[in-house]
């Protein structure tokens, strides 16, 4: 029988022992930094900010006098955007999901397609401002449009929505499927009677993180060539227009020449984290709804 060395087996035990410790100590620490460090931004957007939100703010137009200016014409711009980038991107997003995963032949060609999917969502997001750039403001002469803006940020974002739409549908059970054929349905009928309700919940909570991620993103709007000067208030797809990041974006610049943008830029974006917080409630509340039907 092998004589087994009880210092050296103490020794590993101690030095495993040390390091989960430390490993343990070092993510903690990791966790608590990125914690402080939002808590610290919170506050002082909070601080300089909160103040200056009042229904005048909400419902003036852009000016030039801090006091009088007001963010109506970004948030009317953000609605705008978001239901152009919404349904393309739902259609689209999930229409390529359902495809890849319930009708294309796996092969090659299909490997292809996804791998290049999951590469776009990690391009940067000016590729796309660039992309939407040449093909929808001059190559299809649209300009700097609500139309222009929506098409290219339902590009940035529709790789995220097909990728999570994808995993969603891979994790129905295949025996409902089974079921489904087994009782006479057709394809479709099984996609659309079975496959989509039961994915429906991680298609909502993808989508809606995508469009999070649409109504935040400035890069790609500025390189569009996206105004945030006294311009009407947009009225539809066509017209020209701005939203809150592009605001706060101009107002950051600015606050160099006036020190009040820098109140306003600060009362912007304690507006746009509202609408996020809305949007990511009501998305937990939709999948959760549908998660007890289904």
């Amino acid at each position: 029988m092998k004589h087994v060395n009880v210092e050296q087996v103490q020794k590993k035990m101690g030095s495993r022992l040390f390091a989960n410790t430390f490993a343990k100590t070092l993510f903690l620490l990791a966790t608590l930094f990125g914690l402080v460090v939002l808590v610290v931004l919170i506050y002082r957007v909070i601080q300089d900010g909160a103040a200056w939100i009042n229904f005048d703010f909400l419902t003036n137009k852009l000016s030039t006098d801090p006091e009088r200016a007001g963010i109506m014409g970004a948030i009317l711009g953000t609605l705008w955007l978001m239901a152009v980038v919404a349904p393309v991107t739902m259609v689209l997003g999930v229409g390529t999901a359902i495809y890849l995963e319930e009708y294309a032949k796996k092969g090659r060609i299909q490997s292809i397609i996804q791998t290049n999917i999951s590469n776009l969502a990690g391009v940067p997001s000016v590729v796309f401002g660039l992309l939407g750039l040449t093909v929808f403001a001059r190559g299809m002469e649209l300009g700097n449009v609500v139309l222009a803006g929506g098409l290219t940020m339902a590009l940035l974002v529709l790789p995220v929505v097909v990728v999570s739409s994808q995993e969603a549908i891979r994790a129905v059970p295949q025996f409902l499927r089974e079921a489904s054929f087994g009782m006479g349905a057709t394809k479709w009928q099984t996609v659309k009677n079975v496959v989509l309700p039961a994915s429906l919940p991680g298609i909502l909570t993808g989508t809606i993180l995508a469009l999070s991620r649409a109504i935040g993103e400035t890069a790609p709007l500025v390189v569009l060539g996206i105004p945030a000067l006294l311009i009407p208030l947009p009225d539809s797809i066509f017209d020209k227009f701005t939203i809150l990041p592009v605001q706060i974006y101009y107002w950051t610049l600015d606050s160099a020449l006036v020190a009040e943008y820098t109140n306003l830029a600060a009362a912007t974006i304690l507006i746009l984290l509202i609408v996020l917080f809305v949007m990511n409630s009501v998305a937990i509340l939709i999948r959760n709804k549908f998660q007890k039907r289904y």
